[in-house]
Parts: structure tokens; C-alpha cells; sequence
């Protein structure tokens, strides 16, 4: 049962601190190469979004022992060779990540697994995963010859391949990443454009010997990895929604902990600082992936243009981004952004649709919107369509709206931010 939440904001200030959940990334990579390990693997900062709690369930269908205490995780795992074929078909639920990186892991088992998820899933595109892994020797079937869930993956041998990304996508590249621990031979992956490394770094912190430089990562197949702890610092992607209401609401200050600012997720920080927002960024000492502290106060915003390597850096925020440059003075321009057409929902057809019930200056291109500004917001019925990002953007919308804004289906919030309107509550000292 999805539910509708009519938010009456007006005259609102956000003041305070909070913490946000754990990176939604780096969680559901802690638990899958804390199962490919052989050993004991801690995990602390666990995002329990309804997105890494499917990784999990399909990683105990493998027969992996995974307990969860709170936002720590014990992977009690006694090496991948020792997976056994699941009963049942895993299910990913609405999560894309775990669709595309279990199809690289579990391509080079000894194993025969079925994988499927939501209606979401079931419409996103799975053949820049399967091509490129059929190349390493997989076999996958699917509907529209892999393109779709339900996949059936009947787990070989593989042989490791030199791969040129024709997109930057960070699930791509892992899911080829993680075939290639299992492969012969040394797998390369060329990007033209750096997408988040995640995977690199945690390929390091379990052990393995990889190499990275501009644009290119490779490393020889057949290591083994070595349990360990992973701390998951806050989803920036998830901060993304406060920075913004932060910015845009009069008369606030959030201050924000223990947020991941790891370069190749960073985009929305440089956006933020490009349009003249008024905020700080005190980063902490770090072991794996970098960290900071961040306090966004509201700030006098100036429009800017938004393209090219950016924007792989950026790709999961720019709804709130597009919210955020209709309070902005001038014009706003998003380029080469056509990645969010295949998201939970087409992101770029949604931001613009909804954005216009509110009275927001917005036009849709080929690849991105074109955001006029400074332009008052009014309220309106909105729709979140079931993406997670979509609904949050539509909760911030509110907090600047001259009257209440409707909006159907906020459950989808919870597959990355459980605890948002917690946040929202605490942050509006309602709590």
C-alpha cells in the first residue's frame, strides 16, 4: 500500500545537525565482497534502505551466515567456492545495483541462480552488462536475449577481457570488475569518463592487486580476497536533499556528519559552489573513502551549466539539482545527462513534469532541461512514481511551495532514506 503525504511548509527554517544514513554504494559492495571473502567481515554505517537489505537476502540464499545488529553488519562467509545454489530465485527488488553487480559475480561461479526484481527492474536495460560479460564466456539468458529480468545465470569459467566503457557507468564497470576476480587472464576497464570508484577502492581494501590510473583499471584474475572491516561513511547523494533545502529555505542552517566526499561522487558539492551557495566543507581524516563534515546555510544562488565529466559525478542528484536552479538567478543548463531516461523512472521527462505543476521556468531537452530562475514555487499534486529521489525532490520542493504540496507514493523514499522525515522532523525542531 503506497501512501500520499499533503506537507504544508510554508514559513518554515531548518536549523540543526544530523546525520545521514550510510552510503548506499558502499553498503551493498561491503556485503557482496564480504561474502566473496573467505573470514569474518565487520561492516559499520550500514544503509538498512530497503535496496541493501535485498542484497542481503539474496547473499543468504547463497548460503552465506549475514547478521544484522542495527547499522552494523557481521559476513560470516567461508569463501565463494563454497556458495551453494539457491533454492529459490534471488530476488533484487527495486535494486539495480545489486541486479547488475551479482550478474558479474555470479557469472564465474560454479553455480546455476535465477535473478529478478520489481516492475521497476523488469523495464531497465540489462544488456550493457550481459554483452560485455558474454564476452568474458558468461552465460546469461533473459527476455529480449538479456535485456530484461528474469535472468537465468549458469556460472562458468571466465576469461578476463580488455573492455572500452561506451558510457560511464559505475555498475557496468563493477559488475565486469567482479567477473574478472574469477576470470583468466588480466581484466582492463577503460573509461572515457571516471564514474564512482567504490568498487576500485574496496578491491584494494579486501586485498586484491589492482592497478588504477586515468581512466584505466586492471588486475590479474584469480586472487583471493581477505575479510576486513568496512566503515560506510553518509550517502552523499543522500545529503544531496538537505545541501539543497538548506540552501533554498529561508533563514536555515544544516550541518551535516560523516559525509562521504569521495571525488567521483562529489559533483553536487561543486555545483553548490558554482552557484554561490554559502557553505562549508571541514573533511576528516580518512581511511578508504574520504569524508567531511558540511554546513549550507541559506544562500543568493546564480544559475549555471552543468555537462560533460561532471556529470557521471552527479547523476543521482540532478532532480534535486534541477529544484535547487529554479531558485537560482539566470539560466540553468543540464547537458549529456541521457543516463537518467533508464533509472527507476525516465528522471528527465519526471523532473520536468512534476517541476511544472509547481510553476517552475523548465523545458526539457534531448539530453538534459534548460531552468530559468529565480522563479516562486506554488504548491500542487505530484507524483513521486515510485523513485526514491523523485519523492524526496518533491519533500524539499514543499518546504518553499506558497501552499501545500501532495504527493502520491512516499514509502519509495525508504529504498535509500529511511529516516528522512525523521530528519525533516528533527530539522524543523518538531523533535
Amino acid at each position: 500500500m503506497s501512501s500520499t503525504k499533503i506537507l504544508d511548509n510554508k514559513n518554515i527554517r531548518l536549523q540543526g545537525s544530523i546525520t545521514v544514513p550510510g552510503d548506499k554504494s558502499i553498503s551493498h559492495r561491503s556485503i557482496m565482497f564480504g561474502s566473496i571473502a573467505k573470514g569474518k567481515t565487520t561492516v559499520s554505517g550500514f544503509l538498512l534502505g530497503e535496496d541493501c537489505l535485498s542484497t542481503i537476502d539474496c547473499f543468504r540464499k547463497l548460503g552465506v551466515d549475514i547478521e544484522v545488529n542495527g547499522t552494523d553488519v557481521t559476513i560470516q562467509s567461508n569463501g565463494i567456492d563454497k556458495w551453494e545454489e539457491p533454492k529459490e530465485v534471488l530476488y533484487t527488488g527495486n535494486s539495480g545495483t545489486t541486479t547488475r553487480l551479482m550478474l558479474g559475480i555470479l557469472s564465474g561461479t560454479h553455480l546455476h541462480t535465477v535473478m529478478t526484481g520489481d516492475a521497476s527492474i523488469g523495464k531497465r536495460p540489462m544488456r550493457r552488462v550481459t554483452d560485455p560479460l558474454r564476452l568474458m564466456g558468461a552465460k546469461i539468458a533473459g527476455r529480449e536475449n538479456g535485456q530484461y529480468t528474469p535472468l537465468a545465470i549458469q556460472g562458468t569459467q571466465l576469461k578476463a577481457i580488455d573492455y572500452t566503457m561506451p558510457v560511464a557507468s559505475a555498475q557496468v564497470k563493477s559488475a565486469i570488475l567482479l567477473a574478472g576476480l574469477r576470470a583468466e587472464g588480466t581484466t582492463v576497464v577503460r573509461e572515457k569518463e571516471i564514474s564512482r570508484d567504490h568498487t576500485e577502492r574496496m578491491l584494494k581494501q579486501f586485498g586484491a592487486n589492482i592497478e588504477v590510473r586515468e581512466g584505466v583499471v586492471s588486475f590479474e584474475g584469480g586472487q583471493q580476497l581477505h575479510a576486513t572491516h568496512v566503515n560506510v561513511p553518509g550517502d552523499i547523494s543522500s545529503a544531496a536533499f538537505f545541501l539543497v533545502a538548506g540552501a533554498i529555505t529561508p533563514n536555515s542552517e544544516i550541518t551535516m556528519n560523516n559525509v562521504g566526499v569521495n571525488p567521483t561522487r562529489a559533483g553536487i558539492i561543486e555545483v553548490l559552489e558554482k552557484m554561490g551557495a554559502d557553505m562549508e566543507v571541514i573533511e576528516d581524516d580518512h581511511a578508504a573513502e574520504p569524508t567531511a563534515t558540511i554546513t549550507i546555510r541559506t544562500s543568493s544562488l546564480q544559475g549555471t551549466t552543468i555537462e560533460g565529466e561532471m556529470i557521471p559525478r552527479l547523476i543521482d542528484e540532478i532532480p534535486i539539482i534541477a529544484l535547487l536552479a529554479t531558485q537560482a538567478k539566470g539560466t540553468t543548463v543540464i547537458r549529456n545527462a541521457e543516463e537518467l531516461k533508464v533509472k527507476e523512472t525516465d528522471r528527465l521527462s519526471a523532473v520536468v513534469a512534476e517541476l511544472k505543476k509547481l510553476g517552475a521556468n523548465i523545458e526539457a531537452t534531448d539530453d538534459g532541461m534548460i531552468i530559468q530562475g529565480p522563479t516562486p514555487l506554488h504548491g500542487g499534486h505530484l507524483q513521486s512514481y515510485g523513485d526514491h529521489r523523485m519523492g524526496m525532490m518533491s519533500v524539499v520542493a514543499s518546504f518553499i511551495s506558497s501552499s501545500p504540496i501532495e504527493i502520491d507514493d512516499t514509502d519509495c523514499i525508504a529504498v535509500s532514506y529511511p529516516s528522512f522525515f525523521e530528519h525533516v522532523r528533527k530539522l524543523k525542531n518538531e523533535i
